[in-house]
């Protein structure tokens, strides 16, 4: 026992200076006393970042008649001279994005910059697949963290005697996640509605998405297609059958609580239940980014995030790319959790009026 409130204060100490870092402040002491390496953009590595984009996108992106189209945009802007005179990384990958987005308007879609090398895509591999994969690539402190970390399953309670809460913040790999669900859902399974909060969720995995719908379905069940451009192969997105949690099962009622913040990963858990119509979605308007994407190496300093493939519901024949997901019962972010619980105790009582009437 010792040993373990001996790696929790170095553990929060990471956290904390990392938290620290991403602000301004803490960006300048960590520029004053960490200063990250200055590099100056030239003329050719301008162009030879965006000869890249446009290549990689041409390559790579989900619709190859939108590539073309940014194309054209990105060429007009150089002859313009739009991107002369930008010597900064950051500015120009700023810049990149702006133009990337007005065109295409896909959320995932971006263009970075790292002072230190962008190693080559096929150096780079495919993310691990199991916690055996991760476990051998993991650093030794990520490994620790995620040990003592609630992995994006923020709050776990009780609204009274019936009604479950569950908030999440993110989808982390889904090999992570078996335990911290199965623990969340065996003190949630006797409860008789549940409210999923997906309010600042902002997004993962699909199969992590996968895992826990498996909770709130009955049986085996067909939930999106993902198309991928590069080998042009759907790879069909289905529950789980053995949970290492008690299941929740497909019957007691749900409501799910989302937003501008709900995004990508989080965007999928909330459209795909309301597209079985196993939930009722309260809040507002989401995000709206359904591509899948991984990123791409443009040049020594940069590299663009590229969405290659498509989700598709089964059911919608779609997904919810650039209009989010429409909830059922629009309330304001602040209210929403009051909304949805007013709504699951009419519910259940109404459920109790009628169970007591055929008795």
């Amino acid at each position: 026992m010792k040993k373990k409130w001996i790696v929790i204060p170095l553990l929060l100490l990471l956290v904390v200076i990392g938290a620290l870092a991403a602000t301004p402040m803490g960006r300048h002491l960590a520029d004053r006393y960490w200063p990250r390496p200055k590099v100056v953009i030239d003329g050719a590595m301008r162009a030879q970042a965006i000869d890249a984009l446009v290549a990689k996108l041409n390559a790579h992106y989900v619709f190859p008649d939108k590539a073309r189209q940014v194309e054209a945009v990105l060429r007009q802007r150089q002859r313009e001279g739009k991107y002369d005179g930008i010597t900064d990384g950051e500015q120009l990958a700023t810049q990149l994005t702006d133009d990337l987005e007005g065109t295409l308007h896909d959320r995932h879609l971006s263009v970075g910059f790292e002072p230190g090398q962008v190693p080559p895509d096929d150096e780079v591999g495919p993310p691990p697949q199991s916690l055996a994969e991760w476990e051998r690539s993991a650093p030794l402190p990520l490994r620790l963290f995620v040990r003592v970390s609630d992995l994006g399953v923020e709050d776990v309670d009780r609204l009274g005697a019936n009604i479950g809460y569950l908030r999440t913040s993110q989808f982390p790999p889904h090999f992570l996640m078996a335990s911290p669900y199965a623990a969340a859902m065996e003190k949630l399974a006797d409860t008789e509605g549940l409210i999923v909060d997906l309010r600042d969720n902002g997004g993962g995995g699909p199969e992590t998405v996968a895992l826990l719908i498996s909770y709130f379905v009955d049986g085996r069940t067909r939930l999106n297609d993902i198309w991928d451009r590069n080998t042009g192969i759907s790879r069909q997105q289905w529950t789980q059958e053995n949970l290492a949690g008690k299941r929740y099962g497909g019957k007691k009622p749900i409501v799910i609580l989302a937003g501008p913040g709900t995004m990508s990963a989080g965007e999928d858990f909330a459209y795909t239940m309301q597209a079985l119509k196993r939930a009722t979605v309260i809040g507002e308007r989401t995000w709206g980014g359904a591509h899948p994407a991984r990123p791409y190496r443009l040049a020594e300093h940069f590299y663009a995030v590229i969405p290659d493939a498509r989700t598709i519901s089964p059911i919608t024949n779609g997904n919810w790319e650039g209009t989010g997901v429409t909830p059922d019962v629009a309330a304001k972010p602040d209210n929403a959790l009051d909304v949805a619980r007013d709504l699951l105790q009419r519910r259940l009582q109404g459920s109790a009026a009628l169970a007591a009437a055929g008795r």
